[in-house]
Order: C-alpha cells, then sequence, then structure tokens
C-alpha cells in the first residue's frame, strides 16, 4: 500500500490535469472549479484511508473524533470503503449525518437565544429542489470530483499492490486462479 505522501503527490500531480481536461469538456469555469476543488478535497483530506489512522483522519484536526465510530465500523480496504461509488457515497452519508446532527443542536440553540422560526420540512424540500432544478449540474461535479479522488487512490493500491505480488511471485502472482475444488468424500451407508 502506497504511502499517504505517495497518495498526496499523486493527488496534486493529476489535479492540473483533471482541472484542465475538464475545462476543455465541459467548457465551463465553474464546474471545472468544483470538480477539481472536490478531488483535491477527496484526495486529501476524503479519501478511503478514513477507516484507519492515516494522514487523511489527522488533517482533521480537532474533528478526527467524528471518524472514529467509522474506523471501528469498516475493517481497511473493505468494500465499503475502498469500493468504487460505495465507499464515497458510505462516507458522504456518513459525513453528512454529523452534519445534520450538528445543525439540530445549531438551530435549537439558536432558536432559543434568538427566538426565529425554523421549519425542517420546508429547509429540506427547498433544498432538493435547488439540487435538482437549480444545481445539478454542479451537484453532479460535486460528487464526481470526490469519487475521482477516491478512484486515484483505489488505482494506486491496487497498482501497488499488483507490483509486490509481481516482484514476489512473478506473473502468477498477479493472475488469480481460481482454486480447485476439494472432492467430496462419500458418506458411507
Amino acid at each position: 500500500m502506497p504511502s499517504g505522501k505517495t497518495h498526496d503527490r499523486l493527488t496534486l500531480w493529476l489535479l492540473p490535469w483533471l482541472l484542465g481536461v475538464t475545462l476543455v469538456l465541459t467548457r465551463s469555469s465553474q464546474i471545472a472549479l468544483i470538480l477539481a476543488s472536490c478531488f483535491a478535497f477527496s484526495g486529501l483530506m476524503f479519501g478511503p484511508d478514513l477507516d484507519i489512522y492515516s494522514v487523511q483522519f489527522k488533517r482533521w484536526g480537532k474533528l478526527s473524533f467524528i471518524w472514529l465510530p467509522y474506523q471501528k465500523a469498516l475493517r481497511h480496504r473493505s468494500k465499503l470503503s475502498h469500493g468504487f461509488l460505495i465507499g464515497t457515497v458510505i462516507r458522504l452519508i456518513y459525513l453528512g449525518t454529523w452534519l445534520f446532527i450538528t445543525s439540530l443542536f445549531v438551530v435549537g440553540i439558536s432558536q432559543l437565544v434568538w427566538g426565529f422560526e425554523w421549519n425542517w420540512q420546508e429547509f429540506f424540500e427547498q433544498l432538493a429542489a435547488g439540487l435538482v432544478e437549480k444545481y445539478k449540474q454542479e451537484a453532479i461535479a460535486l460528487f464526481l470530483g470526490l469519487e475521482l479522488g477516491a478512484m486515484s487512490h483505489y488505482l494506486a493500491d491496487s497498482t501497488n499492490t499488483a507490483y509486490k505480488k509481481y516482484q514476489k511471485e512473478g506473473i502468477k502472482g498477479i493472475i488469480r486462479r481460481k482454486p480447485k475444488p476439494k472432492p467430496q468424500r462419500r458418506s458411507k451407508k
């Protein structure tokens, strides 16, 4: 498995290329900036290695405690943390849950102190309508950037593992063979 520094270098090396390609393909500096920013965030702070005590975990500083239940719940390199699409979706749901719980407390305390009205149902309806109608492309760029950052991590891990197997066992180490089924014994009656 590559070190955190290797993953960081890969993220920072790919970032200008990703920004340039996105800018050429979309012809939108806003979309390109969102995608590139989310790619950098995912590669440096929001990637699959939040399931262990890693460089990404340490970068959360005093907020790193929020990732401890995530680490306890998932095995390192499991499909749920390092899986294509599912890893990013689970991290987004997990972080969103923390943000929601925190916002409940902040809004509740703010209502007590300043006495304003707040309707959660209306808020979520407006948020969903805004994302679907007004900011669809931006939401797609955000998720795509996060997933591409995670994918660069998955690919670096996979490539490194395959290279180590190749060094140790040659081409046979890379090619997975299905184990032969064990012959079943006949029971005596």
